[in-house]
């Protein structure tokens, strides 16, 4: 095939992952009540279930410190258009989510012809482990960064008489996007498969930079967590076993190239 006609092909499988991102999204829209009151909201309410886990928690170690009734905030709009706007964004977002496992396996139908046979053969493992991981990342940002987030910036306070009236777009922001963060971060051992596989990232390249990366998770966790210590180490650590798991997938992609050699 041409240049032309692989720009061809690569349009028509973007065009059928944008389509299949187009109609979860219409349907995140038709289902407002939902999406908002379930799922957007969840973590700003008492009863969320991190929030449960936690308070129970606390009550085996004999207290009530983290256990709370309500959220001391409410949610305001300051735009004639916000409420409509985030209704479309929180629908987007909901269908880049939904429909991320067909969009890897749109991008993975054009990428395969160019593949060897061995390679091919392990595209249903590559398709399946990049939607677990980026699935496992939503879970965790969703039930463990987001309402960390919520509940300390929500109830933080310089003075009792100061009330938190926080923007609809500000809380969007925040769950959406530590949702969306997460489940990119998790996505470390599919782009280092892919890098090993290509010659741009060694094991030993990434044993050597070891040190420089948990520095850069941290600042990456001190960014989008609250400014703790727990939160941070939260983030870290699961960040930091995936990235031990993308050295030894890289060193047995490089183990097989030489072999084959």
């Amino acid at each position: 095939m041409s240049f032309l006609d692989h720009l061809e092909e690569l349009r028509w499988h973007l065009v059928r992952a944008a389509i299949a991102i187009l109609v979860f999204a219409i349907a995140a829209f038709a289902f407002k009540s939902f999406i908002f009151n379930e799922v957007i909201f969840g973590p700003k309410t008492p009863g969320f279930w991190t929030y449960e886990q936690i308070c129970n928690l606390s009550s085996m170690m004999g207290g009530d410190t983290f256990c709370f009734d309500e959220m001391p905030f409410i949610l305001i709009n300051t735009e004639m258009s916000g409420q409509f706007s985030t209704h479309m964004w929180v629908s987007i977002v909901a269908g880049i989510i939904v429909a991320f496992p067909y969009v890897v396996f749109e991008m993975w139908r054009f990428v395969k012809p160019g593949l060897h046979e061995n390679e091919r053969k392990n595209g249903s493992k590559v398709i399946f482990f990049t939607a677990l991981l980026f699935i496992m990342g939503v879970l965790f940002g969703y039930y463990l960064i987001a309402p960390l987030s919520v509940q300390f910036f929500g109830t933080y306070t310089v003075d009792p008489s100061v009330a938190n009236q926080i923007r609809l777009s500000s809380y969007i922001s925040m769950v959406t996007s530590t949702t969306l963060a997460s489940g990119l971060f998790f996505e470390l051992p599919v782009l280092a498969y892919f890098f090993s596989v290509i010659g741009l990232l060694t094991p030993v390249w990434m044993r050597k930079y070891r040190r420089h990366a948990v520095i850069v998770v941290l600042v990456l966790s001190a960014i989008i967590t609250p400014p703790d210590i727990l939160s941070q180490i939260l983030v870290t650590v699961p960040i930091m076993i995936l990235y031990e798991v993308s050295i030894s997938l890289s060193s047995r992609v490089n183990k097989r190239k030489k072999a084959s050699a």
